[in-house]
């Protein structure tokens, strides 16, 4: 779908609030509908597969799908397919066509794990979630989280590789969904502003913001990103039972505030600068609604930051 500019605007000057909030209402829309055909799935498969694109909201829509069925009466666990992350090989690992390390690739993770913890929760049986250090990028070797699930409980596990072949392939009875942030934003029939510059915009921000990472380097790796997008993540998005957007209307307008400072700093050597220029010319035709109007648990607290899911 594609939103209009002169519609967002319109509605970020008459009443930004209830903009906000009816947006955000649309969303837990999806949330709930994912939980009802999950609890419908859940005596087949303990299993739900949450898998995206980089900057599509997976983790707060996982905590979102868990809060809901909690709601509903249903223990539900979600954990970061990140946690089993391999220690790289820097030597004999994936790489990159430029011969760098590959982080994007499904070989980075515990394939052989994942499927074993898959059979053992289904079975019934307890399973140690490991965990990855990210500042030292390795697996810890003496911290694990203890995990069984009881009669009717579910795991919902995310990551961009969640409906890979060795994952969703080998347990087609979990169910799965795919989310991605695909909502252009169109002045008259033009679009001034695309899904993936919104997947973009997200990460940088909440890179800058929690991660340490300089925009720059976002910048740098975002090709190799959206190289493995094309080839690791959408190739297996028709094996998704619920697909759904997790692009907001009103995203942008709170986002250019944060966004734009970090974009307009970019340095005129950047090989992106052209880009950046041009997403900047975008951010300006929006009107800006305060982040403080962002409700704790909306999505694109992710990003931003202050929201009640936190995981940073």
């Amino acid at each position: 779908m594609a939103y209009l500019l002169s519609d967002i605007n319109r509605r970020a000057i008459s009443d930004p609030l209830a903009f906000v909030r009816e947006s955000d209402r649309s969303y837990q829309r999806h949330i709930a509908q994912a939980a009802e055909q999950i609890l419908a799935n859940r005596s087949r498969s303990p299993i739900v597969l949450l898998s995206g694109p980089s900057g599509s909201g997976k983790t707060t829509t996982a905590l979102k799908i868990e809060r809901e069925l909690e709601r509903q009466g249903i223990k539900t666990r979600a954990i970061a397919l990140d946690n089993y992350f391999i220690t790289p090989d820097l030597e004999n690992g994936p790489k990159t066509p430029e011969g760098t390390y590959d982080y994007e690739s499904p070989l980075c993770l515990d394939m052989t794990l994942l499927d074993e913890h898959f059979s053992a929760l289904e079975r019934g049986e307890e399973i140690q979630i490991p965990e990855y250090d990210f500042v030292h990028r390795r697996r810890s070797s003496d911290r694990f989280t203890p995990l069984r699930l009881g009669k009717d409980e579910i795991a919902v596990f995310e990551g961009i590789h969640a409906l890979n072949d060795d994952l969703a392939g080998k347990h087609s009875d979990a169910f799965k969904v795919y989310i991605s942030a695909r909502s252009n934003v169109l002045r008259l029939s033009r679009v001034v502003f695309k899904g993936t510059w919104m997947r973009l915009t997200r990460r940088a921000v909440r890179d800058y913001n929690f991660r340490g990472n300089p925009v720059e380097d976002t910048l740098a790796m975002w090709d190799n990103v959206r190289r493995g997008e094309k080839l690791y993540i959408s190739p297996y998005k028709h094996r998704a039972d619920l697909i759904f957007d997790s692009s907001l209307p009103y995203e942008v307008n709170v986002m250019r505030q944060y966004a734009e400072p970090l974009f307009q700093a970019i340095p005129a050597e950047n090989v992106r600068r052209r880009e950046i220029l041009e997403m900047i010319w975008a951010f300006e035709r929006f009107v800006p609604i305060d982040g403080d109007l962002v409700a704790e648990d909306a999505l694109i607290r992710e990003f931003i930051g202050g929201g009640s899911f936190d995981r940073h």
